[in-house]
Formats: C-alpha cells, structure tokens, sequence
C-alpha cells in the first residue's frame, strides 16, 4: 500500500506522541505544544502517570487518549513521535513478552498508520541495541553486541526488530522515518522507584540508605539531561527527509558509577554508605555515544553539564518523596512504587 500524499505545508502539525505520560514523553509534549503544534498524548499508563501531563489538559492544543499500542489505532496526524515502551530493566522485565509486544506489535500498528495517513515516523530507539559493546564509543554504523536470549533481550531486540520494520517500510512502501538511538537519559519526572541509576542513587542519598553499587562500579555510562534528549528529538524531527538515521542521541561525557555516586552524595549532603552487589546478567561494561552524525548533520550536542542536571533532579525528587532540606529520612512521604519496581534494581540504565 502506497502512503498518502503527504500534508501540505504550512498546516498546522497534528503530532502524536506515543508513551506521552512517561518521563521523557512527557517533556517532549510540553516543548511541541510550545512550538504550537497540535499534541495528541496516547499512554496505556503502565510504566507513564497521568500526573506527568496534568498541567497539560486545560491546554486547548493537547489531548490525552488511553490505549495500549499493541491495539491498533487509527488517528489523522501528520507526525509520529513513538515512545511507546518500558524502558528500565525493572519495568521491560516484568513482563518480557508484552515488552517484546509492545515494540513490534506497537510498531506494526503505527506503521500502518504512516501508510494510511502519510505521517512522518519517529522511532525511540536505544543504545541497547548495541548491548554489551566491543567498540568504544559506539558509532551508528557499529551492529552490537547483544545477547539474543537474555533477561535484557525482550526490549534489546524488540528495539532491534523495531528499527528492522521501519527501513523495510521505508524502502518497500516509502514511508518516511526516522530512527534515533537514545543513550542514558535523567531528569525531572523519573519515578522514583524505576531502577534507573540516577533515580536509585538520588533516592536512596535523599532516604540516608545505603547507595547500591553493582559490580566494582567501573562500569560507565554517559548521561544526558532530558532537555537536551527532547531538543535532539525535535531537531531529528524536523531534518530532511534524506536523514532517516540511526542517530545517537545521548551525551559523550562518561562516567563511572562511583564517579557518579560520588556526585549525589555530594550535592544532596547524605550520609549514605556505599555497599557493592554482584552485577547483574548482561550488564553492559560501559556505553558512550558517538555523536558526531548529529553533530553534522542536526547541529545538536547536548549542553546540560552532570552537575547542572543532577541538581535539578534532586530537587524534583525532594518535592516528590517530601524530604526538606534538613535530610531527616523520617520526613519522607512514601512514593507508591509501580507493580514493576518490587525487588527489581538494575546499575546499567
């Protein structure tokens, strides 16, 4: 099936954010409906929250749909920005199947979307593709070194599988895509009990309990503030049809663990010990983006120094767990953890 004639331009963008209500999706909604664009927000919300896009629903411009993406939809939009899926070891392993479902199902259904309506289609891919690296920093041209049958593999290869359908669409069917590989990314609107690095370590640091380290924390990851990750997507967006990607979004500085946890120790002043845990399968040794593809060609580099991006997440997380700036842990409000974070902490994200 051909896609249809593409929207003229000059109307307006109907873009559709799949995965809205999650953490990143959330700021990326935010920042389209600044630049006036028509937002339509559509979250199964098992891993997003309906508090992450509450202050958006008297905005006459955005609109909030409740569906699972592995349920076809068919919406009249111009632009497709999919989020759609777990992306913390805690939330894709509790449930593999549905995760691996939730990228090539989710992606199936979107597609057919793009050929029906001419929709331009943004995938959220990941650095996990390129799962325990051999090649350092990781190129977009590098194919990876995954595990194909481990815990990790239900959303490594889904995103794979993913990436696979969309330039088979692209070539078969022209549709137009584009591909961004998102590397480690924090901020504002992390759940606190999502098993995220930077959000157990914040966490744990605010609570006065002890920081997990896993491994020996040498293993290293680059992180990028989610304002930087959202101008990346946008920018990705809004590039010439020709740049179909793989792009690495992510930020090249990198840092240990230790290194890291050093840093949320520091900024929030606990008194938090370190304590070390074995690491876990398929834990990636270190991951840092390439980056110069989207130097070049998107004129995007991040620009929110760890330091800077750290204190803004603190003190999301202080408003969110209650905890006043004398660091009494008692003064801690419980956070409700999702039904994917009990007994589930991963290092590697």
């Amino acid at each position: 099936m051909a896609p249809r004639k593409a929207p003229l331009a000059g109307v307006p963008r109907r873009t559709l954010v799949t995965g809205g209500a999650g953490f990143v999706g959330s700021h990326l909604c935010e920042r389209l409906l600044a630049r006036g664009e028509q937002v339509v927000c559509l979250d199964d919300f098992s891993s997003g929250s309906r508090a992450n896009v509450a202050h958006l629903l008297a905005h006459p411009a955005f609109s909030l749909i409740e569906h699972d993406v592995i349920q076809p939809i068919d919406l009249d939009v111009t632009h497709v920005f999919n989020l759609a899926c777990p992306a913390s070891p805690p939330q894709y392993q509790l449930d593999p199947v549905r995760t691996f479902y939730t990228s090539v199902l989710g992606m199936m259904n979107i597609l057919n979307l793009a050929q029906r309506h001419g929709c331009r289609v943004l995938q959220a891919s990941t650095s996990e593709v390129y799962g325990d690296p051999l090649v350092h920093p990781q190129p977009e041209r590098y194919w990876g070194h995954v595990n194909p049958i481990g815990l990790r593999s239900c959303y490594d290869e889904g995103k794979r599988a993913a990436e696979t359908m969309l330039f088979d669409h692209h070539r078969q069917y022209a549709v137009d895509i584009k591909v961004a590989r998102i590397f480690n990314t924090y901020g504002p609107r992390m759940h606190p009990h999502d098993g995220r690095v930077v959000s157990n370590f914040i966490r744990q640091a605010l609570c006065n309990e002890p920081i997990t380290i896993y491994g020996e924390g040498r293993q290293t990851r680059s992180f990028c503030y989610v304002d930087d990750l959202v101008d990346g997507l946008v920018r990705l967006m809004d590039s010439p049809a020709g740049i179909t990607g793989p792009i690495n979004l992510g930020n090249p500085q990198e840092f240990t663990m230790l290194e890291l946890a050093t840093e949320v120790i520091s900024q929030t002043g606990a008194s938090s010990r370190l304590v070390f845990e074995p690491l876990p399968s398929d834990d990636p040794r270190q991951r840092r983006p390439d980056i110069a593809l989207a130097q070049s060609e998107l004129g995007w580099q991040p620009r929110v120094r760890l330091d800077e991006g750290v204190a803004k997440t603190i003190a999301h997380f202080r408003q969110v767990l209650g905890v006043d700036q004398a660091r009494d842990g008692s003064a801690i409000a419980p956070v409700p953890e999702g039904p994917w974070s009990a007994g589930l902490v991963m290092q590697g994200v």
